[in-house]
Parts: C-alpha cells; structure tokens; sequence
C-alpha cells in the first residue's frame, strides 16, 4: 500500500507526548512490512538537524491560504526515508512545537496542503491518508474540497487517529477564508459556523472514511457523555467506523535485555539486575536502600488528566508505617509539583521527587521499581504501563482507557494477571489498589510469577502494525 501520513510530532524531530512515539515508530514499522510509507511533519526550528542526512526534495512549494503565501521547501531524511520534513520559518520558527498565536490554524494547514502538494509533484497516489490529531483533522475536507479534481487522489481513502480528544483546534470563524473551500463552505458545521467558530477534529470526525484512536476502551469512552468532550454525539454517530488500535513499544529502546539508560541488564530467565537497579536507583535519589522494602515508581507529566493528587492523598499511610519508599520524575502544574515537594519534606528517608525530565532516570525507575502508579483520570493508550510490564514492575492503574486493556488484574489463587486496578478514581480506590499490590509483594513467588506474567506480553510494533494494515485493508474495500 501507499500511506501518506501527517502529524506535527514525530521521534527523534519533535516530541511533546504519545503522538511523537507512534509516528516515530508506526511508518518505519510499515515500511518493513513493505508498505510505501511518507510522513511529513514540520521542520522546526528547535529540531536538532546536526545529526540529521536532509536531502532537499523541493525547495519551492508555496502554500496559498486565503491571502496568505507560504514558501515551503521539502526535506527527507535519509536515515529515515520515510520521513519528510516541511520547512517554513516564518511558520515553524518559533521556538516551540505549538504556540497560542493568531495563526496557529494556518501553521498546520500548512503543513497538510504541502503534504499533499508533494505528493502530487513526486507522483505519489496515496491509498490512504492518515491524519493524526487536530493538527491534520482537517485534511479530508481539504483533500475533497481543493484536490478533488486530481485523479490521484481519487481512491485515496482517509483515516483520522485521535490520540487524546480534549485537544480539538477551535479557531475562531473569521479564520474561513484561510480554509480554501471555493464555494464549499456549507460543507463546515453550520450551528458552530453560526456560533462564530470552527473545530478541526469535529470536521475530521465528520469527513474522514474511518476513525481510530489508540485504545479498544478509549474508542468506546470517548462515545460517552463523561469522556466525549463534547464530541460523543457525532462519534456515536459513526459508531461502526469508529475502532481502537493500542499504541505498540519499540522494545529495542524499552527493554531490560538492551536498555543502554541502566548498569544492570536482565531478563525473565536472570531476575538479579532488578534488584541492583533498584538498590543504584535508591543511592542516585539520596534515599537509603533496605532489602525487602517495596519501591514504588512514577513519571509522569505533573497535569490533572494523570490523577497524581491521588498519590498524594493515598499514600501517607503507608509511608507513616515506613514499609514503601517513593521516586517520582516528572514536571507541569505547579500545584502537583508542591505536592510532592511537601511528600518529599514529610518523608526525606523514603520519598524523592525529581522536578523536570530526564530520559535515563525515567529508564532507571522503570528498571529500579518494583510497583509503578498510574492513576491516571483518563488515559487514551498511556506507555508507561507497556514499559513496565516490560521491565517486571507491577503496574496499579485506574481501570481506564489503555490502562484497563494492558493491565490485566493479579488473581493470586490461579496465579494470572499482570497488575493491579482500581475503579473509583479516588484516593480509596488508589489506596486499595496499592494494599492490595504491596500484599502481594509479601509472596515472593506469587510476585516472581506476577512479574514474568506481565514480562511475557507482546505489545512490539511489528504487532500493532498488523492491526492497522488490517484497518487501512477494510477502508480500501
């Protein structure tokens, strides 16, 4: 097949959250499927281009929006063919992947008609588009609209991927004329045309011939009233097209086999790196080790869709009676973070809250903890419970989203699951959740089961690719 893909993150160019690890992962998984895979993505100014091979494929599409012109050259990467980068400074040079200015709109419609301009210099006739987020939602309108004419376009079926639905893109009415629609605007949704805005993923939702999102359970909450954002009516309405897919792991990067972040490498058949991670993880954050004490690990960005004020309401029971310790990694609202720089006061000998980022300390956690807390509120597919699993870290998670389709609950009397869930996102549910893990810590060979249970799962891409190759099957036929 032919798949033309669209997205505004992407590994190793530019990464903001889960979106930037598929398209990082997901066309190169494609591609050695021997499918013909083009994913084009901007070329920021804030992407490191020292180690990149660009080859420059055009260096003159110009993009017209309304009375807007915009010069883009085109780059490809040769160590990744499959990537295209769009350059526009004017557009792209901001210092930030996403911005709050006036023509936020245009910088990703941009980034969409030059995509589809490209293809049609270089000959390239998609089977399928593959729109991610709000930032390409609109391209199936585009493509009807502006492309219709082309026959190369004229089998080419669309697919829109959301990958967390309460970022929708709604602009203001007066950004029509940028839209290009020739006569065609009675295609938009006239209530919300009237109401003096335009939303991009209601627009993708409406015209793109399949919808996915990156979870079984996440596809169906997002039909609801509680978790819709305001969008379940028009999703329930194309209830059959729309279809989960679980984000995969790429498991050269995120396994204790390889992993190159940890000292100690192991696997399910030599279990005893775990242990000398957990005890180098414990010396790292300025805390002590004491065999047999259960480490307990978060990272996380500090927003209020990861239910991490759970963790602070649910844990100081526990902590009091000084039989867990804590690490956290992770940075954003500054209320969080004063949670657990207070957590970390109360306990100084048992928690540690490291504020910012750091790639190799988010491995070391995974590979150093024994339990891993996810009590996110919502969470469209999530990885960090993937990784954990990986790395034989139990994960306690709020049934939720991706959470409840990789974690699987421990039944100690016949030995399955792979975790620990909880129902009532609460700081009860999260309490119990965490008891009911640190209880089955205490059973040292229930527990070694427990983690070669979840050591066991398969979530690789060359898994998730097949699924949609199977998806982008059914929207051609």
């Amino acid at each position: 097949m032919n798949i033309l893909m669209v997205a505004s993150e992407m590994v190793p160019y530019a990464k903001i959250g889960g979106l930037a690890d598929v398209m990082g992962a997901l066309p190169q998984a494609l591609a050695r499927a021997g499918h013909d895979v083009r994913a084009f993505i901007p070329l920021y100014d804030r992407v490191d281009t020292s180690d990149l091979d660009l080859e420059l494929v055009f260096g003159d599409v110009d993009v017209r929006l309304g009375s807007h012109r915009y010069r883009t050259k085109i780059f490809r990467d040769l160590q990744n063919p499959t990537s295209f980068l769009v350059h526009c400074p004017v557009l792209y040079g901001r210092g930030s992947i996403y911005s709050n200015d006036h023509d936020e709109h245009r910088r990703f419609l941009t980034l969409g008609v030059a995509a589809l301009m490209a293809s049609q210099r270089m000959g390239f006739s998609p089977d399928v588009l593959h729109c991610h987020d709000w930032q390409a939602a609109m391209l199936p309108l585009v493509m009807k609209t502006q492309f219709g004419w082309d026959r190369l376009f004229e089998n080419t079926r669309t697919l829109l991927t959301i990958h967390n639905l309460n970022y929708q893109g709604g602009f203001s009415s007066q950004i029509l004329p940028d839209l290009n629609l020739g006569g065609s605007e009675h295609l938009l949704h006239q209530d919300l045309l009237r109401e003096g805005s335009i939303n991009f993923l209601l627009h993708g939702v409406l015209y793109a011939d399949g919808i996915s999102t990156v979870s079984p359970t996440y596809a169906r909450e997002i039909q609801t009233p509680r978790h819709g954002a305001g969008m379940d009516p028009f999703l329930r309405a194309r209830s059959s097209t729309v279809v989960g897919v679980l984000n995969g792991v790429d498991y050269d990067v995120w396994s204790p086999e390889k992993d190159v972040h940890i000292p100690y490498n192991y696997g399910l058949d030599d279990l005893s790196g775990k242990e000398k991670n957990k005890r180098h993880l414990l010396h790292s954050m300025g805390l002590p080790y004491v065999e047999g004490v259960p480490l307990l690990g978060v990272v996380s960005r500090m927003a209020g869709q990861k239910g991490l004020d759970l963790i602070a309401d649910a844990l100081p029971p526990y902590l009091a009676q000084r039989n867990v310790q804590l690490v956290v990694l992770g940075s954003g609202s500054s209320r969080l973070e004063s949670l657990f720089t207070g957590l970390q006061r109360a306990f100084p000998r048992q928690v540690c809250f490291y504020q910012g980022f750091s790639n190799p300390l988010a491995h070391m956690i995974e590979a150093g903890a024994d339990i891993f807390l996810m009590p996110s509120r919502y969470e469209p597919c999530g990885l960090n419970q993937m990784y954990s699993l990986r790395y034989g870290t139990v994960p306690v998670v709020h049934r939720t989203g991706g959470l409840a389709d990789t974690v699987q609950m421990w039944n100690p009397h016949d030995r399955s699951g792979t975790g620990f869930l909880f129902d009532h996102h609460n700081a009860g549910g999260l309490f119990w959740a965490t008891g009911q893990a640190l209880k089955a810590y205490r059973d040292r060979g229930g527990w070694r089961q427990l983690m070669a249970n979840g050591m066991a799962r398969d979530y690789s891409w060359a898994n998730q690719a097949r699924v949609y190759e199977e998806l982008y099957s059914r929207l051609m036929s």
